[in-house]
């Protein structure tokens, strides 16, 4: 079997980590892997374990010529199947390349965000399956027309390795020049208007009056990065809340924090949450998308409804007053990952995608 994936993303974030993860688990089970990526690219530099990479030009969804670049890329490979990855184009010219090649093609969906079911209907025809990266995403596929038989749920996977090593919070505090008394509540999260930073920043200012030692570290990068600061200044939380930028090196910093809070409007599942429930760490979410599947409320963590500033603080302030209840979290979390979200099984189950696909 040859399998040629297009990922269409520049950065190594959630996404194209899991494509990296998916190439490296096929071919080490001894799948021709070819992966297509845009010129320049983190994937381009630091090409899967066993896959051929083929940098070409990708420049979006108004990019025309991505279709005959693709085309002809799959002419050349002569593939037995198309895997597509991302939008950016990668979707909609990558499926018109496959069909005009006459190669059958499947789409991972990772995002929650509606569609309009004429759209669903025209555009998902071009594919022979989809696979959504959790069951939320799969439901608002359905609610919208798709078929169920062309659609399956394989949940992203996470590499625990790097984050089972304990953490030396002496040198956790001194990296982000913390207080050694500090409660420390985490973001990890490009810094767009869906991950919604801006609610922990509204719920700060009362928890803050209770708990005088806590400190907000916010990973990441994005162009609402201005604005979050600005939104920081005018709360007067600078001594509070402290941008980190991103890091390569997060695996070895995440099991510091205290908590994981990602109050995101949607999602469809939550690489970075996965990430810190494997560094033991509990984590508050929004229940929207496939959220609620990365969390089990009560169990690894809290659920909130989305955009509810005045639930989240109470979230917050339940763990941030029980550290025993913290540790309880984060220990199922880690339990949770290590039995569920194995990059073994995600490999598997679009393998298994793949062979229906085919008739195999």
């Amino acid at each position: 079997m040859k399998i040629l994936h297009v990922e269409a993303g520049k950065h190594l974030y959630g996404g194209a980590r899991q494509v990296q993860y998916i190439a490296e688990g096929l071919a080490g089970r001894g799948v021709e892997t070819v992966l297509a990526c845009p010129v320049g690219s983190e994937m381009a530099r630091q090409a899967p374990a066993g896959a051929r990479v083929v940098a070409i030009r990708m420049g979006g969804d108004g990019d025309v010529g991505m279709l005959f670049r693709l085309a002809g890329l799959i002419r050349r490979e002569k593939p037995d199947l198309v895997h597509l990855h991302s939008r950016r184009g990668a979707d909609t010219w990558g499926a018109l390349a496959a069909r005009l090649c006459g190669v059958p093609c499947v789409l991972s969906r990772r995002v929650d965000n509606p569609e309009s079911r004429w759209a669903v209907a025209l555009k998902y025809r071009l594919y022979d399956h989809v696979i959504t990266i959790s069951e939320g995403i799969r439901q608002v596929l359905l609610e919208e027309g798709l078929a169920p038989e062309k659609v399956s749920c394989v949940r992203s996977a996470v590499d625990p390795t790097p984050f089972l090593a304990p953490v030396d919070h002496e040198a956790f505090r001194a990296e982000f020049r913390l207080p050694q008394d500090a409660l420390v509540i985490g973001v990890v999260a490009q810094m767009i208007p869906r991950k919604g930073h801006r609610y922990l920043f509204a719920a700060l200012p009362a928890l803050v009056e209770h708990y005088p030692e806590l400190h907000v570290l916010v990973f990441g990068q994005g162009p609402l990065l201005a604005e979050l600061r600005a939104d920081v200044v005018a709360r007067h939380l600078e001594g509070v809340v402290h941008f980190a930028g991103f890091r390569h090196d997060l695996a070895r910093w995440i099991g510091g924090i205290d908590m994981l809070v990602h109050p995101a409007e949607m999602e469809g599942l939550g690489v970075s949450l996965l990430q810190a429930a494997a560094a033991g760490v509990p984590v508050i979410t929004s229940r929207a998308g496939g959220l609620p599947e990365a969390v089990l409320d009560g169990v690894t963590g809290l659920l909130c409804p989305p955009g509810d500033v005045a639930a989240l603080g109470d979230a917050i302030d339940r763990l941030a007053a029980d550290p025993l209840l913290r540790h309880q979290y984060g220990d199922a979390g880690r339990d949770r990952i290590l039995a569920e979200f194995s990059i073994d099984r995600m490999v598997e189950g679009n393998l298994a995608v793949y062979r229906q696909v085919l008739g195999q």
